[in-house]
């Protein structure tokens, strides 16, 4: 009876105080001494605006692309075409949203929380972002659904539009290239490598 009263003691006040606690119980007075480890996570009040993705800690899991695309589009709302990795150093996950008008956003998403570190407007005149939503008209399959369909290929680390010819999507993987189509969700690989 005291240890279930010392459980949920420690449980209410890890919910009021937040973030991670690990509660160690012990056995009843005449029972040998064991431990068991709980680990509550409660996540704090956000901004609407704002989407953060927190992995467990020592679980080796970062925000995947699929992760990194939705919290751009609650950021960003629009038709993510191109998500990727950023070659600077940080490694946040850059993802192409455009606007149904055509202009086009890059998204700049933490790899480690799934924050929305920034988005800037993508000044050129080049109508890539109009292209890229005419490319998708009467398609079904968005770039979340192509990385998920993949996903049990390998980890994704790059998907983008190829709008040269039938509309697919271009999903890399640590294990190689693979194509969606956007219309009909149909995965192959991309044998140009081999």
């Amino acid at each position: 009876m005291k240890r279930n009263i010392v459980i949920a003691t420690v449980a209410a006040a890890a919910l009021i105080g937040g973030g991670t606690v690990a509660a160690y119980a012990a056995g009843g007075d005449d029972a040998p001494s064991t431990q068991r480890e709980a680990s509550v996570r409660v996540a704090d009040d956000r901004s609407e605006d704002t989407v953060e993705i927190r992995p467990e800690a020592g679980s080796g899991a970062g925000v995947t692309a699929d992760d990194a695309i939705a919290a751009a589009l609650k950021h960003t709302p629009g038709t993510a075409v191109a998500a990727d990795r950023d070659d600077d150093g940080s490694g946040a996950w850059e993802v192409d949203v455009v606007k149904g008008g055509g202009t086009e956003y890059t998204v700049q998403v933490s790899p480690t929380t799934g924050k929305v570190l920034g988005a800037h407007r993508d000044t050129d005149d080049d109508n890539d972002g109009r292209e890229d939503l005419a490319a998708l008209k009467g398609t079904s399959v968005d770039a979340r659904e192509a990385v998920q369909a993949v996903a049990s290929k390998g980890t994704v680390t790059d998907v983008d539009l190829d709008d040269d010819g039938p509309a697919a999507w271009s999903v890399e993987t640590a294990k190689g290239e693979w194509h969606v189509d956007a219309r009909t969700g149909k995965v192959t690989q991309d044998r140009d490598d081999d």
